[in-house]
């Protein structure tokens, strides 16, 4: 195990009054951090809450597309979504994160996806919702 050591403060100016500066949050606390302490929440809860993130290009959720692969929720409701996609080379990553905190703020503290490329994602992943939404838009599926 490496030692750590405290940082040298001889040279920080201690005078500096730091009170106009506006109040740092917790680390670990992502934008979705408005859960309540304490709080527990049910993986269904989280699938539930998921189905209101849609991939951008196909326009159907990423859980009937079958897209996430598993929730792991801490004690202290910190999500973590193992999540693929259904190209590696998909440009919109930061929309289905943005899509994905935004639908999960109040539910979890924080949330981080842990984005995956095997098993590759195929069509049989799609759920049997899923496969009556991409008809419904026209795909043979």
């Amino acid at each position: 195990m490496a030692e750590t050591t405290a940082p040298d403060t001889s040279t920080v100016d201690q005078s500096v009054d730091h009170g106009d500066l506006p109040e740092v949050p917790q680390a670990g606390t992502g934008p979705t951090g408005t859960a309540a302490p304490g709080a527990s929440v049910s993986i269904e809860d989280v699938e539930e809450a998921m189905k209101d993130v849609v991939d951008p290009e196909l326009g159907i959720n990423v859980v009937d597309l079958g897209l996430v692969y598993g929730l792991h929720v801490d004690e202290d409701t910190n999500l973590v979504v193992d999540m693929t996609l259904t190209s590696a080379a998909c440009p919109l990553t930061d929309v289905i994160t943005d899509q994905t905190e935004q639908a999960l703020e109040g539910l979890v503290n924080d949330v981080a996806i842990n984005w995956v490329w095997m098993p590759p994602w195929g069509p049989d992943k799609i759920t049997p919702d899923g496969r009556e939404q991409l008809r419904a838009l026209g795909f043979n599926v």
